[in-house]
């Protein structure tokens, strides 16, 4: 079996980390598939959204630490950084799926990226600091961004996860399920983005990454650029003409 699949669920693409044995851990086979994966996702005109999940029982559980032991491996890749993921740049919407713990790189994975689906069962954390490492694939910026601050702090600091209920109250998690029902909970929310226009989705995306680094004039004038753009594209005068016709649209994403 690969040791990373990818299945197709209508518009969204289905990627699994299959190395139940070793927690999902991240090797460099691991990172390099997870990025071939991701240009799978990318390339194909059909595929609108991705889910990430992990073989249960957990999603993953960060660095092959025993790779990392034997020294000189990289467990990432030049254009995804860690995992092939972290630092990946991608236009389409990507949604962690996590059924089980989510530690370390784990973690990572799931903050980079757009959206995070968890059952009751799962846990997040960034427990380096317990093996002298330190939380290097984004964990550091990214956690503080998406948790009040001391909350992020203290998971730093002590190592110690927080629950998926936790996670949910401070809004990391977008939406809570039961447990084994993560990648259907996942899908679901795929199917809701994907029944919206994918150009207007993938400019949304990115104007909403973008923003909070810029002033209100400067972002609003990229809403506009954005907008200009999809004005030449078939879906733009798909939206409505389907409201017109009283009809679901027929998105082409062209």
């Amino acid at each position: 079996m690969a040791i990373v699949e990818f299945a197709v669920h209508d518009h969204t693409a289905l990627i699994t980390l299959n190395r139940p044995s070793a927690r999902n851990a991240i090797s460099q086979e691991v990172a390099e598939a997870i990025e071939a994966a991701i240009d799978r996702l990318e390339e194909d005109a059909s595929l609108w959204c991705g889910v990430i999940a992990g073989a249960p029982p957990v999603f993953c559980a960060g660095a092959d630490l025993k790779a990392v032991a034997q020294g000189g491996v990289r467990l990432g890749t030049t254009r995804g950084g860690f995992g092939g993921f972290v630092l990946r740049e991608r236009v389409k919407p990507v949604i962690a799926a996590v059924d089980g713990p989510a530690l370390a790189g784990g973690c990572e994975i799931a903050l980079a990226c757009d959206l995070i689906v968890a059952s009751s069962q799962a846990r997040f954390g960034l427990p380096e600091v317990k093996r002298s490492l330190v939380a290097a694939a984004g964990g550091l910026a990214r956690l503080p961004r998406k948790l009040p601050p001391n909350i992020a702090m203290e998971m730093i600091l002590t190592g110690d996860p927080i629950s998926a209920e936790r996670a949910a109250e401070f809004g990391l998690v977008n939406r809570l399920c039961e447990p084994g029902q993560a990648v259907e909970s996942a899908l679901e929310l795929a199917d809701e983005i994907n029944v919206n226009a994918p150009l207007a989705v993938r400019a949304s995306k990115r104007l909403a990454t973008e923003s909070p680094a810029l002033d209100d004039g400067e972002a609003m004038k990229r809403a506009g650029e954005a907008m200009a753009g999809l004005a030449g594209t078939s879906d733009f005068a798909e939206g409505p003409l389907a409201f017109i016709e009283k009809r679901p649209p027929r998105w082409t994403a062209n």
